[in-house]
């Protein structure tokens, strides 16, 4: 049980800063390729193996969602996002607005991040 508590926690924590660096990522030079390259594995996530598993699929989600299911939570719902905002708010959200809200959010960031990591490549 202490492993599972552990592993919510690093998940928790691993997963909420990796989403918060795919959106503000783009904001510090130094970190901007990284940011580039971790928004194309989470799109490439969603959208090629989405294809597979449903559309916005992750794996750390999945793997999240199966500690959280052998800890006793139930009626989990699809999206990280919208787990998220209630596990930490306790509000429980429409999550058709979450996942339009999640990829609006995504897309900006991929936008805004190709933009900077081309500008600076060609500042070079």
């Amino acid at each position: 049980m202490f492993w599972l508590k552990a592993a919510d926690l690093f998940f928790l924590i691993f997963h909420t800063v990796l989403t918060l660096f795919n959106l503000t990522g783009w904001i510090w030079k130094k970190t901007r390729r990284i940011n580039l390259i971790t928004l194309l594995l989470t799109g490439g996530s969603w959208f090629i193996l989405g294809l597979f598993y449903g559309i916005g699929y992750c794996p750390l989600t999945e793997w999240h969602f199966q500690i959280l299911r052998k800890l006793g939570e139930s009626n989990l719902p699809y999206s990280y996002i919208d787990y998220l905002i209630e596990r930490l708010t306790g509000i429980d959200f429409n999550a058709q607005l979450v996942d339009t809200a999640t990829g609006v959010g995504f897309f900006l960031a991929l936008l805004i991040s190709v933009y900077l990591n081309i500008r600076d490549y060609r500042k070079q």
